[in-house]
């Protein structure tokens, strides 16, 4: 199923104060000797470099799954960001969004899958393509 992107604005309105633990929290054996202090943190300063550029959209569709990116991710795109070979960017093509890796070849420009169910798709000189951002995080979900 290839994705569609559904893109909203980012809330800018009140902030919402978070936990945050200070410690590093290891994936292997805890550390008794770890302190548990928290502090505040502010995700809008942790993942948003330039606020006025960026935006975020859902994934819906499976044609990124082998680098993380799964239906249902929250992309934070920013369009202020120049893209380059191998960059995962938010495009425009003949109508569409979609979210792919840019391969930047002698022969042109194609918008990658990461999943081998998908091809390639070459940007030809007639598409309508725009790059719309840089994705610069991606926010899922583990709950079950």
């Amino acid at each position: 199923m290839e994705e569609k992107i559904e893109i909203k604005e980012l809330n800018r309105g009140e902030n919402v104060n978070i936990s945050f633990l200070e410690s590093k929290v290891p994936a292997g054996f805890p550390s008794p000797a770890q302190d548990s202090d928290s502090d505040i943190l502010d995700l809008n300063r942790e993942l948003i470099s330039s606020p006025s550029s960026t935006f975020c959209a859902r994934v819906t569709g499976d044609s990124m799954i082998d680098c993380g990116i799964d239906d249902g991710d929250i992309l934070i795109i920013d369009k202020a960001l120049t893209p380059h070979d191998g960059s995962i960017a938010v495009c425009y093509i003949d109508g569409d969004f979609t979210v792919k890796r840019i391969s930047i070849k002698e022969n042109g420009i194609y918008l990658v899958p990461e999943n081998k169910r998908y091809e390639p798709i070459k940007v030809s000189e007639e598409s309508n393509f725009q790059v719309w951002g840089i994705v610069t995080h991606i926010i899922k979900s583990v709950k079950s």
